[in-house]
């Protein structure tokens, strides 16, 4: 009896003494280098996020931040080396909505259960663009379509302007679309201009400088309701009725298993960060401003798991 109260009495101060490690770790973190992947190349979206966070980052946690590219098997490479690092906070991965995609069309096995979602900071908007001095609007475009083979470009196959795409052609019931992708937006742009697209599906951000020299002309956006700046143009919800409001999202995950009193602190960094004068200036300057990025850890995770089914599906059915 004396022998099993010892033993139940050891036990209770080796947990205490686990539970104070965990604080203290989290009270220290960070206590190295933070190591930010990329699965994205250089000079992209996902690559322009996380750069333009890297120094106020780096400030606010008190600590070198190092980028590294991994773009290879379209971002599957970093979630694979984020899920395998140590469950810390000194490996933050930061993605677009090609990670939730292709874990939906079983292109990358590392998914919600091995990685965490710290934040989303962007919800960039698709839309549908066109050559002006073919389609002067949407209307015309879908006419057109109704009528004709057509098709419509983007950017990589089983991404989120392909999943924009089948969300379009299964609201607007417009079948005579096909998707063809390109390797990158400069082509897909370009392929609309010189008369070899009818259309493409892609992002607000990456289309108005065309806008202003007339070359490319959005015709729809995937949005709840028309947009300010834009307000000429109909958006899927608000004109339509479509239920098509997905954009191109970036966010920030972690391993699973980080403690949640470290998540807690990189979460509140981040939306410190997306508070900020500067962040503001950025998402101006980069046009990411016409819907608010902003979701918590639990809002993003949940976002995440509808999209995932969501695309499973799309795939499914295509």
């Amino acid at each position: 009896m004396k022998k099993s109260l010892i033993s139940l009495v050891s036990g209770l101060i080796v947990l205490a003494g686990c539970g104070d490690e965990t604080t203290d770790s989290a009270e220290e973190y960070p206590t190295e280098n933070i190591d930010l992947l990329v699965g994205a190349g250089p000079g992209g979206g996902t690559d322009n996020f996380a750069r333009a966070t890297e120094d106020q980052l780096s400030d606010k946690l008190e600590t070198n931040i190092v980028i590294e590219n991994l773009e290879q098997a379209s971002g599957a490479v970093a979630n694979e080396e984020t899920a395998n690092s140590a469950p810390d906070g000194h490996t933050i991965n930061y993605v677009s909505s090609t990670f939730i995609v292709s874990n939906a069309a079983g292109q990358n096995d590392t998914g919600l259960d091995e990685l965490t979602p710290v934040a989303r900071m962007q919800s960039d908007i698709l839309s549908l663009v066109v050559n002006p001095d073919e389609f002067d609007n949407f209307e015309e475009f879908r006419e057109y379509a109704e009528a004709n083979e057509v098709n419509v470009g983007g950017t990589h196959a089983v991404s989120p302007d392909e999943m924009g795409f089948l969300e379009l052609q299964n609201e607007s019931d417009i079948d005579n679309m096909n998707y063809v992708p390109y390797d990158d937006t400069g082509e897909v742009q370009a392929a609309v201009m010189g008369g070899n697209l009818d259309a493409y599906v892609g992002v607000i951000s990456a289309v108005e400088e065309y806008m202003e020299s007339g070359d490319l002309e959005p015709v729809l956006v995937f949005s709840e309701e028309r947009l300010d700046e834009m307000s000429d143009i109909p958006a899927t919800v608000e004109d339509y009725g479509w239920d098509i409001t997905n954009g191109n999202e970036r966010g920030v995950l972690v391993h699973a298993d980080t403690p949640p009193e470290i998540l807690d602190e990189l979460e509140n960094v981040l939306n410190e960060i997306f508070e900020s004068d500067e962040y503001k200036e950025y998402e101006e300057q980069n046009s990411l401003h016409y819907r608010d990025g902003w979701m918590s850890s639990e809002e993003y995770e949940q976002k995440l798991e509808e999209d995932y089914e969501m695309y499973q599906e799309l795939l499914e059915n295509q």
